[in-house]
């Protein structure tokens, strides 16, 4: 088994270079991921000078963690879209999600990349009995919206299901494959790409100006923010964003028990099912499940469940590969896509995906690219980041702040005492507190400790331990980070603080090195 997302372990791609020198373009974009690459070969189309500038490897960060279904049906969202928004909302996401599809699966034709694009029906199912009414009620509206929508008790899964959802001409694909074909026949046209470039500061002049984490400066007419969760927040979506962990196993099946579509369901904390090619007679089963909070713990047991599941389900036994995705879900359902905030003119931004980067990462390239160019479409308004629909949005954000202000309080009252390091056991993180500090302590498998501020550097909140992945993160807004404190995700773009841990014997990373503290 391996932790390394298929995706990238099928996909190595070339490397790019990081930048080294001041540089001048017409649009900087910010993130290498689905929304970033999608508008920068939007606009590299219309004949603009663009650098992409990614903190890590292109298509490697979010997107390179996805299941990658590319669908207009994002579980029961028409019917509540219907009922919040009125009938033309769901219309206009129908209308713009399905365009997003079709747009995917036109660039991949016409640029001849090979992503394993396949066209599959969509379900979303349920087994529970009493379930099966808000099925036919989302169905209506999905129809209604415009979609190939139909009700259905029966589907390819090897189990039996109450009743679903059926939509037509959906799609699923290699999205790494997918990305590094774009990246290539961008960069052909004369678009630059810097890997290993972090930005960390934004003037929003005439013309913007981005300083890197290395010194250098971009000057831009327009810069787009599609790093997974903005990591400015002028626009304040911090406070209408909440950030969710899924985990991923994957396991090798015989091509004959390929169920044949793309199921999901929100039932037993989410499953999500989808298989894609591996070989002659073979296929790879992904399934996707146990949705929870950064930092939550206990991510372990949670693989476990899930490897479980599939074991009952599909008898495959053996997980071949197993790896985590991160989503943000906003306050009324609907992404943000647009200007930053009320006040931008040259700045944009594409973030709150709620579990379906795919279609809305391809969206936010048509998108932003008209809004810089100066055209709209009947569904721009939809996405744009300024709507504000306080009857709608006050209770989940509401329920969102008070969250984030429970674990800023509540997790510094539940930090242990420093005495409780005897106690951690190799491969195990835990946030102590020594000498009035917060400390996040993690000894390796050699029982050295390595330890960090426990405070995440983007807005304060604690970080807890993910014991699958052996990183810390953030439950406020899904900020990750190494176990030696180095940025694996944002919104922060600072690292933790190393800290030594006086008379206890460190690894050499944990007391070495910028932005060593001591405690003790």
């Amino acid at each position: 088994m391996t932790t390394e997302p298929f995706w990238i372990e099928s996909a190595a791609g070339r490397p790019y270079p990081a930048l080294d020198r001041d540089l001048e373009v017409d649009v900087a974009v910010v993130g290498g991921g689905m929304a970033g690459l999608s508008t920068a070969w939007e606009l590299v189309k219309e004949g603009l000078s663009v650098a992409v500038l990614e903190a890590g490897r292109i298509a490697a960060g979010v997107t390179g963690h996805t299941t990658a279904k590319l669908s207009a049906q994002h579980t029961m969202i028409y019917a509540k879209l219907a009922k919040s928004g009125g009938a033309e909302t769901a219309r206009l996401y129908a209308t713009s999600q399905q365009e997003a599809v079709e747009h995917v699966a036109a660039t991949a034709a016409e640029l001849g990349v090979d992503c394993d694009l396949e066209r599959v029906p969509s379900f979303t199912y349920v087994e529970s009995a009493g379930a099966v009414e808000e099925v036919r009620a989302e169905v209506e509206a999905a129809a209604e919206a415009g979609l190939a929508a139909s009700f259905t008790d029966s589907s390819p899964l090897p189990f039996p299901i109450a009743g679903a959802v059926r939509v037509e001409d959906q799609a699923q694909f290699h999205p790494r494959r997918y990305l590094l074909g774009l990246a290539e026949a961008m960069t052909a046209r004369g678009a630059r790409i810097f890997e290993g470039t972090r930005v960390v500061a934004l003037d929003e002049g005439e013309p913007c100006t981005l300083r890197t984490e290395g010194g250098m400066t971009v000057t831009a007419r327009d810069v787009v923010l599609a790093t997974h969760y903005p990591v400015f927040d002028r626009g304040l979506l911090f406070a209408r964003m909440k950030p969710e962990r899924e985990l991923v196993v994957a396991a090798v099946i015989p091509a004959g028990r390929d169920p044949r579509g793309a199921f999901i369901t929100t039932e037993q904390n989410s499953r999500s099912v989808r298989t894609a090619p591996y070989g002659r007679g073979r296929r790879l089963l992904i399934v996707t499940g146990e949705r929870f909070e950064p930092g939550a713990g206990g991510v372990e047991e949670r693989f476990g469940r899930l490897a479980a599941w599939t074991a009952e389900r599909f008898g495959a036994d053996e997980v071949a590969y197993r790896w985590a995705a991160q989503d943000n879900h906003t306050t009324d359902g609907l992404p943000f896509i647009g200007p930053f905030h009320p006040g931008a003119r040259h700045t944009y931004v594409a973030t709150g995906f709620g579990g379906w980067g795919m279609s809305n990462g391809a969206l936010s390239g048509l998108l932003l690219t008209d809004l810089i160019r100066g055209r709209q479409r009947s569904w721009t308004r939809l996405y744009d980041p300024r709507r504000l629909h306080p009857l709608r949005e006050a209770g989940p954000a509401l329920k969102m702040q008070a969250a984030v202000a429970a674990h800023f309080v509540g997790d510094r009252l539940g930090t242990a005492p420093a005495g409780a390091l005897a106690e951690l056991e190799p491969g195990r993180g835990a946030v102590l507190k020594v000498d009035g500090r917060r400390c996040a302590v993690y000894r390796d498998e050699e029982g050295c400790l390595h330890a960090v501020s426990a405070v995440c550097t983007h807005l304060g909140c604690v970080v807890g331990f993910n014991d699958a992945e052996r990183t810390w993160e953030c439950p406020c807004h899904g900020s990750r980070f190494g176990v030696d404190g180095s940025v694996l995700q944002g919104p922060a773009t600072e690292p933790l603080d190393r800290v030594e841990l006086a008379g206890n014997e460190l690894g050499s990373e944990a007391g070495s090195g910028p932005g060593r503290r001591t405690a003790g």
